[in-house]
C-alpha cells in the first residue's frame, strides 16, 4: 500500500509542465546530471518526465493522463489495432486501443533516447513506469515497451581496461502501476502484459472511478491484471483489495457500474 501512494506521487506530477522535484528528485535541465528529463510531444499532447532515485536504485518514467481535447479525441479511438511498438514483437492477436499506441508511440523515441542514457550510467537501476488515467494506459504500453528494449544490464567492466559499461545478459526489474486506466487492449494484449509483467504490474482503482470501466468488455478489451481496488476512502491497507489476477474480478470495481469519469477518478 505505501508502494501505491509512493508511485502515485509521481503519476500526479506528470500533470504539471515544471515540476522540480517529483517525489524529492530534481529536474534535469540539458547538459546537466540532475535526476528528471521531461518529455512531450505538440502533435499528440503527450508529456511526462524521466526521474531517477538513486536512493531505490529506480528510473521511473511518468506519463500524464487526459489534460486536452487532443487527449480525449485520442481516447476516444477505440479501435483495437497490433501491437506495434519499437523492440516489441508481441504474439500473433494482441490488439490494443489505437489511440493509445499513437500516443505512446509519439514518444516512445524520446524515452528510449532517455532511459537509455540513464541504465548506462546507473547499472543495475530497476524501471519503474506510472500515470493515471490515459497516462496509466501508456505506462503499461511502456513497462512492456522498456521491459523488450532493457533486458540487459550494463555493468562495469574493467577487462579491456576502457572504464566502460557494457552490457550483460540479465532479466531487468520492469514494473508499472497504473491509477484509474481504462482498459487498453483485447483478451490477448492482457494475458501479454501478465506473462511479461505478472505480479509487477499494479493497476490501481479508487473506489467508484468509472474510468477503468467505461470502455466496455463488448467491444473486444479486457483488463490485464493485477487490481489493487481500493474500496473505500479514507484509502488504507484495510480497504485495499488485491483482486483476481485475470483481470476481470468480478467482485472488485467491475462490480459496480461505470458511470464515466467520476469523483473518484
Amino acid at each position: 500500500f505505501d508502494d501505491l501512494l509512493h508511485y502515485f506521487k509521481y503519476a500526479s506530477s506528470a500533470y504539471s509542465r515544471l515540476c522540480p522535484r517529483p517525489n524529492g528528485n530534481t529536474l534535469l535541465i540539458e547538459k546537466t546530471n540532475r535526476a528528471v528529463k521531461q518529455f512531450s510531444n505538440e502533435l499528440t499532447d503527450i508529456q511526462g518526465f524521466v526521474a531517477r532515485d538513486s536512493h531505490r536504485k529506480e528510473i521511473i518514467v511518468a506519463l500524464r493522463g487526459s489534460a486536452s481535447l487532443i487527449n480525449f479525441l485520442l481516447d476516444g479511438q477505440l479501435l483495437l489495432v497490433p501491437l506495434v511498438i519499437p523492440g516489441v514483437s508481441a504474439p500473433v492477436g494482441v490488439r490494443v486501443h489505437s489511440g493509445f499506441l499513437a500516443a505512446w508511440n509519439s514518444v516512445v523515441a524520446q524515452v528510449l533516447l532517455v532511459v537509455t542514457q540513464q541504465i548506462k550510467s546507473h547499472p543495475g537501476f530497476a524501471i519503474v513506469t506510472v500515470g493515471h488515467s490515459l497516462g496509466g494506459a501508456l505506462a503499461t504500453l511502456a513497462a512492456v515497451t522498456l521491459k523488450h528494449n532493457f533486458l540487459e544490464t550494463w555493468v562495469s567492466s574493467g577487462n579491456d581496461g576502457s572504464g566502460h559499461n557494457h552490457p550483460q545478459d540479465t532479466n531487468r526489474e520492469v514494473r508499472t502501476y497504473s491509477y484509474g486506466a481504462p482498459r487498453l487492449g483485447n483478451k490477448e494484449f492482457a494475458e501479454y502484459v501478465n506473462s511479461e509483467l505478472g505480479t509487477r504490474a499494479f493497476r490501481v482503482v479508487h473506489t467508484t472511478d468509472g474510468v477503468p470501466t467505461v470502455i466496455p468488455v463488448s467491444l473486444g478489451y479486457h483488463h490485464h491484471g493485477i487490481e489493487y481496488w481500493l474500496s473505500a476512502d479514507p484509502a488504507s491497507k484495510d480497504t485495499t483489495f488485491l483482486c483476481c489476477p485475470d483481470g476481470e474480478d468480478p467482485t472488485c470495481s467491475a462490480s459496480i457500474p461505470s458511470r464515466g469519469v467520476t469523483p473518484a477518478h
